[in-house]
This record gives structure tokens, C-alpha cells and sequence, in this order.
């Protein structure tokens, strides 16, 4: 076999490996090291649509959560007393909502007072002057509370509720705010609503 027929021979054979490469390392990546399935940080719910509850807010007034559609909302539920997991609770919603820059208009924060406890002044001082902007809902027995997914109290999680009043991402309480901040950010960056 002569030199030219082999280097002839030998740059096919190279062609062909190139052209077939991209393919076998593409099944090889798909089935062998499998992509990562999500990259939420919260756990993601199935579109649970929340009831338009009839409640009134801390101070009395009339509220159906169908006043805050259009928006995301940041949810949270516990006692009237909120102590100090409640009030941390409460900061993070305010934080997730000031990390979102020029998006922050489209996030409400609401705290759903799971009891019918009067509000201690001090808490109700910290609610209107630290967390300005955080609706106060009673919503004791409402049909809202008795819908929202949780495994255990409900005063260990935070929810994300998309702007047609769907709930659709979980946190734990403690959850790390900066992974939160993230999965926020991709909803707002990616969504068309709200």
C-alpha cells in the first residue's frame, strides 16, 4: 500500500470518527451522567390553585387574596404571637422581595395570621415600621390555610404563589435565603406573567 493510499485511508477514518463523536458522547452524557432534573432550590408544587377566601386583614378590613393577582406573592402562615422564627420568616420575604431590583414591584409578601390571637403591639410595631408593605390577613379556619401543602405545620414553610394564584414552589422555613434569592430571580427573568 503505497504512503498516499494510507494518509487517503487515514484522514477518512478521522472524518468519520469526528462525525460520529459528537453523537455517542451526547448518549453517553444522556444516559451514563445523566442531566440534573431540576435546578430549583424550593421544592416545586404542581400548580395548586389557592380558594378566594373571604378574610379581613389585621385591622379589620375586608381582603380576598384575588386582590394581590397579577403579582407573585411570597406567602407565609403563623401565629398571631410571631415569634422569633415568624419575625426571620417575615425579614427573608422582605429581603427575597428588596434582591429582586427593578422586578420588586412585581412581588407582594402576605402573612396569613393562622389564629384568631390578638397581635401583640410589638409584633404589630415590627409588622408596619421593619416589614412595611407585608399584608397582614387573618385567616384562621379559612379555606385558604386548609389548602396549602404542607407535611407537617405550616409554620415551617414559605410559598410562592405565581400571579393566577397558583402555588407553586415550597420552602422550609429555615431555607438558605440565597438560594431562595436565585430561584426567584429565574421565575421573574423567565415568566411572562406578572
Amino acid at each position: 500500500m503505497s504512503e498516499n493510499a494510507r494518509k487517503s485511508r487515514f484522514s477518512l477514518l478521522l472524518i468519520g470518527v469526528l462525525c460520529i463523536a459528537p453523537v455517542v458522547a451526547s448518549y453517553l452524557m444522556y444516559y451514563v451522567l445523566p442531566p440534573q432534573r431540576h435546578t430549583n432550590y424550593g421544592e416545586l408544587m404542581d400548580a395548586l390553585p389557592l380558594p378566594d377566601a373571604q378574610l379581613r386583614l389585621a385591622d379589620g378590613t375586608a381582603f380576598q387574596l384575588s386582590r394581590l393577582r397579577g403579582k407573585w406573592i411570597l406567602l407565609t402562615a403563623d401565629a398571631a404571637q410571631c415569634g422569633e422564627a415568624c419575625q426571620r420568616k417575615l425579614f427573608t420575604l422582605r429581603q427575597l422581595r428588596l434582591t429582586q431590583g427593578k422586578d420588586m414591584d412585581r412581588i407582594e409578601r402576605a402573612w396569613l395570621i393562622s389564629d384568631d390571637a390578638e397581635i401583640a403591639k410589638s409584633v404589630a410595631d415590627k409588622v408596619t415600621q421593619d416589614f412595611h408593605g407585608t399584608w397582614a390577613v387573618r385567616a384562621a379556619a379559612s379555606e385558604l390555610l386548609k389548602r396549602l401543602p404542607a407535611d407537617g405545620p405550616l409554620a415551617g414553610y414559605i410559598y410562592v404563589v405565581d400571579p393566577l394564584g397558583n402555588v407553586v414552589l415550597r420552602y422550609a422555613g429555615d431555607a438558605e435565603p440565597a438560594r431562595m434569592i436565585k430561584d426567584l430571580s429565574r421565575l421573574l427573568k423567565t415568566s411572562r406573567i406578572g
